[in-house]
């Protein structure tokens, strides 16, 4: 991995288990989207102690340098998808080693188990074409229709609508503020550092609806 360069980075559960099983456990992996982020160590324990531990609190701290960008993400029951720029040397493997390690002593600790939580090492796909950067945005973005209709890239879409519309409100995923919905979380991402690939909101609408449409 390069400074400057985009990959799609993605983990699953071991066996393909759950893990992100309850609400909690999807806002406390977003907190450290962020707060793993800092070029400085953060201590989440600290934080909660002088501020809370709700969402909106953790990603109220300020830090100036960061590892890396994130320009997307998706939250899955059982994995997560994540596009990222490296900003500096060994950024992605720094910024990853502390939100999985991170994350599996929360999981651990809150649902009384042991041993790893995920299926080895992150994988990382580089995206090194124009093209193919713009479709991971799609395509991340797009995760969260299995979750209403398992089949929809087999079968077609039963309902786009309702799909288009399950999208706009699924909180777990950075779609929302490609949509310039406000929220907190928006301080996870830099689209800055993306290609303008979408003229305004509506345009990016578009292009989720068309790929809703395709089918294999």
């Amino acid at each position: 991995m390069a400074p400057g360069e985009f990959y799609h980075i993605y983990n699953r559960g071991t066996e393909k288990r759950d893990i992100f099983s309850t609400e909690t456990d999807r806002e406390r992996f977003m907190a450290l989207l962020y707060l793993c982020n800092a070029v400085e160590p953060v201590r989440i324990d600290d934080i909660k102690k002088s501020r809370g531990s709700s969402l909106t609190s953790l990603l109220e701290i300020d830090f100036e340098e960061t590892l890396v960008d994130i320009g997307a993400y998706c939250l899955m029951p059982n994995h997560f998808h994540l596009l990222i720029r490296e900003k500096v040397e060994l950024g992605i493997s720094k910024f990853m080693q502390k939100i999985m390690t991170g994350y599996t002593m929360y999981f651990n600790k809150r649902h009384e188990r042991t041993g790893a939580l995920f299926q080895g090492k992150f994988k990382a796909t580089h995206a090194n074409e124009d093209r193919y950067l713009k479709y991971l945005l799609s395509y991340i973005h797009l995760n969260p229709v299995k979750l209403i209709d398992p089949q929809w890239k087999e079968t077609g879409i039963r309902d786009r609508k309702s799909a288009e519309k399950y999208l706009r409100t699924y909180r777990y995923s950075s779609y929302s503020d490609y949509l310039a919905i406000p929220r907190i979380e928006s301080k996870i991402l830099n689209r800055k550092v993306l290609p303008d690939y979408f003229d305004g909101t509506r345009d990016c609408e578009n292009e989720i609806a068309d790929w809703i449409e395709y089918k294999k």
